[in-house]
């Protein structure tokens, strides 16, 4: 299992599930700063179409490449379900945002074999690590 900071590292397309047009959001601030600092971002919200220059997909399985990384900005109850869509298109790992614990995500990961993470801030682990995939 890949340390919060090996996950950043190693990734280089995020999706971001929940991902907010509202910029007081933290679900838009977050991807955002993570866009700032090199990282594709893919949003994955049905209600939108397009948000930070990249067109937004309804759900983890619309999205037509691979991705790195399943950003989760969702209510706990709702991580489950993420967690298994994740699984289900092969991501390799599954950060639950800040605030967001689940042990039923947890087990659907863990056993899937896949990168797990919860309760921890992107942009904080970017920073702390002094991450960037720019230049």
């Amino acid at each position: 299992m890949r340390t919060a900071q090996q996950l950043l590292a190693d990734s280089a397309v995020i999706a971001v599930v929940g991902a907010s047009r509202d910029p007081g959001k933290a679900a838009h601030r977050v991807p955002a700063q993570m866009q700032r600092y090199g990282w594709r971002i893919i949003p994955v919200n049905p209600t939108v179409d397009e948000l930070f220059g990249e067109r937004a997909y309804a759900s983890l399985a619309d999205i037509p490449h691979p991705v790195d990384l399943v950003n989760v900005f969702r209510p706990a109850r709702d991580a489950v379900e993420v967690v298994r869509q994740a699984v289900a298109i092969g991501a390799p790992a599954v950060w639950l945002q800040l605030g967001i614990v689940s042990a039923e995500a947890r087990r659907i990961a863990e056993e899937a074999g896949i990168d797990y993470v919860e309760d921890r801030c992107l942009i904080v682990e970017r920073a702390a690590a002094g991450l960037s995939r720019l230049g």
